[in-house]
């Protein structure tokens, strides 16, 4: 099994291109900076992944992502392995990017959020905060909507 959930801020805006061809599709390049749980002294606090995403969720990432952003993605871990020009092997590996979501509200990002696209190119209404597309209900600046008095007999658990 080859599967990465990471949640971490984009340290750069997402670089996207197209292929060549028949059927274009985009390719968005992207890094991401997760903090360490555990963090000892002399030692960086974060790693950073370099990440990639095809079609829709390319064309999602060129949309809606921006430097700063924090997201949740899930994907794969792929060898990245290539000669350089002095003749020396570079290793590295890449994340492939399978489903990603915004981890923090519009308001906490000072950005767009709302979901996220999955590799089957549907839309995820969520996120971790933020929920969907929909403005945000009047006094839900501390990220929880107000529910209105009297509500109570219609919820369906009490």
């Amino acid at each position: 099994m080859n599967k990465v959930i990471l949640m971490g801020r984009l340290t750069r805006d997402p670089e996207v291109r197209y292929s060549q061809g028949a059927s274009q599709t985009s390719v968005a390049r992207f890094s991401v900076a997760v903090d360490r749980r555990f963090k000892r002294e002399g030692e960086p606090d974060a790693d950073f992944f370099n990440c990639t995403a095809f079609g829709r969720q390319a064309e999602f990432v060129e949309r809606y992502l921006h430097k700063g952003i924090k997201i949740v993605l899930c994907g794969r871990i792929q060898n990245d392995n290539y000669t350089n020009k002095d003749g020396q092997m570079v290793y590295s590996v890449r994340v492939m990017v399978d489903e990603i979501e915004f981890a923090e509200s519009k308001n906490a990002s000072g950005g767009n959020a709302g979901g996220g696209y999955n590799n089957a190119g549907g839309y995820n209404n969520g996120g971790y905060a933020g929920g969907g597309n929909a403005p945000a209900p009047s006094g839900a600046g501390d990220g929880f909507m107000n529910i209105p008095d009297g509500i109570d007999e219609e919820l369906p658990f009490n």
